[in-house]
This record gives structure tokens, C-alpha cells and sequence, in this order.
């Protein structure tokens, strides 16, 4: 059974930092795009990082390049997501997701490509 568990959300002021971590389980993750995803009240669910071949290529969606960094445990089938300089803007639920790209990259923009996705983790950053 695949399950992708995170953790680490909460609520932070602006420049502050989380940690969001994700435990991978059931499925051999090495080739596939894992990827974390936000989505905000009243907008659509939005790429943010993804990584693929255990951290060999990395995206980042261009409001958080720079602060929030994508890494990958294979000891602990674990992902995480460094986010620093923390804004108000990117208070959401994060999501965690994994898929078989059928790119030659891991897409942030096509949330199709993901077919396994966590519960989500709630970020809330106050001004």
C-alpha cells in the first residue's frame, strides 16, 4: 500500500523557518519525480520543489527559489522541504507527491504527473 506521510507544518512568523518532512512507503520511489505542492484557500494547488534520481536534478517554482530547498533521504525513504525566509504568501497546505514522469524533467506545473499524494500539512505564516 503507498503512503506518503507528512509533517512538519505549523505556524511561523514572516522570515521565520519549517521543516516539512515526508515518509515514503510502499512503492520503490527511486525513479520517480517526488515533489512537494501548496495550495492556498480559493486557489489551485501549485507546484513548488521537485527532485528526481535522489536529489541529481532539483526544481523550484520561482517564488520560493532561493529560500526553500528540496532533499532526499533513500536510508530513510524520506523527502523533505527546507523552507526559509518564510512569507506570508506561502501560507497553505503542503502536499507531498510522487510520479512516474513520462518527461524527460519532473513537471511542477503538471499535477497529473503525480500519482500519489500525502494528507497534506498546514503552513501558516503571520506578517
Amino acid at each position: 500500500q503507498v503512503q506518503l506521510v507528512e509533517s512538519g507544518g505549523g505556524s511561523v512568523q514572516a522570515g521565520g523557518f519549517l521543516r516539512l518532512s515526508c515518509e515514503a512507503s510502499g512503492f520503490d520511489y527511486r525513479g520517480y519525480c517526488m515533489g512537494w505542492f501548496r495550495q492556498a484557500p480559493g486557489k489551485e494547488r501549485e507546484g513548488v520543489a521537485a527532485l528526481y534520481g535522489g536529489g541529481i536534478l532539483k526544481y523550484y517554482a520561482d517564488s520560493v527559489k532561493g529560500r526553500f530547498t528540496i532533499s532526499q533521504d533513500n536510508a530513510k525513504n524520506a523527502l523533505y522541504l527546507q523552507m526559509n525566509s518564510l512569507k506570508p504568501e506561502d501560507t497553505a497546505v503542503y502536499y507531498c507527491a510522487a510520479g512516474l514522469s513520462t518527461r524527460s524533467y519532473c513537471s511542477l506545473r503538471f499535477i497529473g504527473d503525480y500519482n500519489y499524494w500525502g494528507q497534506g500539512t498546514q503552513v501558516t505564516v503571520s506578517s
